[in-house]
């Protein structure tokens, strides 16, 4: 018999599901392997000082759910990994949810003290209602300038009269289409793309079309190509930790690209909201065509996803035709928020929060790649996501069903797919949207039975 005792403290509800989830856990994380015998009814409650009814009901939701089983006479045994059997939740709710990218949360020194500081100091400026007020078109000069100086951070000059200040870098890409294109045009984006370019596209009635990409991210041969054959306005890409392959284009790469973009005067818009995660990553695509490419960053990926500033850096000729745009689409970004990114940027805060998010981002592609050893990862130990291929006969929606109906969510390959084609037998897998690393290891551990197992038969359904 194992002595097993669970620690409840940090799981809230009641003390029964808190039993059953924690034998979920340790199921799917290998502590407790299939055949162990538990504690008594008993035994256990006098170690949780609990009543042996309440050990009762969370053996018993444990078998409900196919954990463990029950022998007269012998005891309560584990059945196997948590995958395998039902949901976490009664009601069908997640346990965890690995799908949203997110930076991975440290520990509450990770920003909060640094935020009452910050409004405490606010509150001392005697003109703190400057705040509240209309800035300048662009942002508040001080405003720009650190978005500058985030900017240069990632290893591309930034004149502060370059920079606007816009609601989060998604409102900034939204800023750029709309003022440089028009309904119809066609955009060029890497095969498996940001779902949120391909919403902003159906929104702006603008047309995509994918260029292959191999392990080092886009073709340069597929976008030379595809220029050729003329009417592409623009090209969309992540060069850096690419969303959802993780991919990082090297910097000769990168020039080519460049150099094929500027011989067909193609707009190159960059997305390097994660170009601050590495601690040295390849200079931005757009040092290499400062003249013809607008480049976006911001603050929610790399310090809180709540402190939506994104900055864009345009050339000087596009830069009063990009302010309208912000003008136009949400005024202006929030003085105040702009504000608070901008003393930390300053300050220093800024950096250290990002070295912390670097640390943990290292730490939890350490833990993914330990519990899905054996499988095919696409990672970087500066992202915040990975890209799982799946082995046969597994396809993304099933094995996206599958691991739902177990309690945790992951997305599909489909979500980033440009155009018609065969679909990706891969998954994104976020690592930072789990509360805490023991979540983390509980929803990768269920991901890693799955990929032992084959697909469920799909339902038979009749008709009336």
């Amino acid at each position: 018999m194992t002595i097993w005792v669970p620690d409840l403290a940090r799981r809230p509800g009641p003390r029964y599901l808190a039993i059953s989830e924690a034998l979920a856990e340790d199921t799917a994380r290998g502590r407790l392997p299939s055949g162990t015998r538990l504690p008594t009814h008993r035994e256990l409650a006098e170690r949780l000082g609990l009543t042996v009814g309440t050990v009762t009901r969370g053996y018993g939701e444990a078998a409900r759910r196919g954990l463990v089983s029950g022998e007269v006479g012998r005891g309560t045994f584990v059945r196997g990994p948590a995958a395998e059997f039902a949901p976490l939740s009664p009601a069908g709710g997640l346990a965890a949810d690995l799908s949203a990218n997110l930076p991975p949360r440290v520990t509450d020194e990770d920003r909060w003290p640094s935020l009452p500081r910050t409004l405490a100091a606010l509150s001392r400026r005697k003109d703190l209602g400057r705040l509240l007020d209309y800035p300048p078109e662009g942002g508040a000069p001080e405003h720009r300038a650190a978005g500058a100086a985030w900017i240069r951070r990632a290893g591309l000059e930034a004149a502060p009269e370059q920079v606007l200040v816009s609601s989060g870098s998604q409102h900034g890409m939204t800023a750029v289409f709309s003022a440089l294109l028009r309904p119809g045009d066609l955009v060029l984006t890497e095969a498996l793309t940001y779902p949120g370019m391909k919403a902003l596209a159906g929104l702006l009635h603008l047309r995509l079309q994918a260029l292959a990409m191999d392990e080092h991210g886009l073709v340069p041969d597929a976008l030379a190509a595809a220029c050729r054959r003329a009417g592409a306005k623009a090209l969309y890409l992540m060069p850096t930790l690419q969303n959802p392959t993780t991919r990082t284009i090297p910097e000769e790469r990168r020039r080519e690209i460049a150099g094929i973009a500027r011989a067909h005067g193609l707009v190159v818009v960059e997305d390097d909201v994660h170009g601050l995660l590495p601690a040295s990553p390849p200079r931005p695509l757009s040092a290499f065509l400062p003249e013809q490419s607008v480049y976006l960053t911001g603050t929610a990926k790399s310090l809180a996803p709540g402190l939506r500033i994104g900055f864009v850096l345009a050339p000087a000729s596009l830069v009063p035709r990009l302010a309208a745009a912000i003008r136009t689409t949400t005024w202006m970004a929030a003085p105040l928020m702009a504000e608070i990114a901008a003393r930390w940027i300053m300050e220093g805060t800024a950096d250290a929060i990002l070295k912390r998010k670097r640390k943990e981002a290292a730490v939890r592609q350490r833990v993914a790649l330990s519990l899905l050893a054996g499988s095919p990862v696409e990672s970087d130990p500066a992202a915040y996501h990975l890209w799982l291929h799946l082995p046969e006969p597994w396809r993304s929606e099933t094995f996206v069903d599958a691991a739902r109906r177990r309690g945790v969510a992951v997305t599909p390959a489909q979500a980033f797919m440009v155009g018609r084609g065969a679909v990706p037998a891969a998954v994104r897998v976020c690592l930072g949207a789990a509360a805490d690393r023991a979540q983390l290891e509980f929803g990768l551990g269920v991901l890693a039975a799955l990929l032992t197992r084959s697909p469920e038969p799909a339902p038979i359904t009749t008709g009336p």
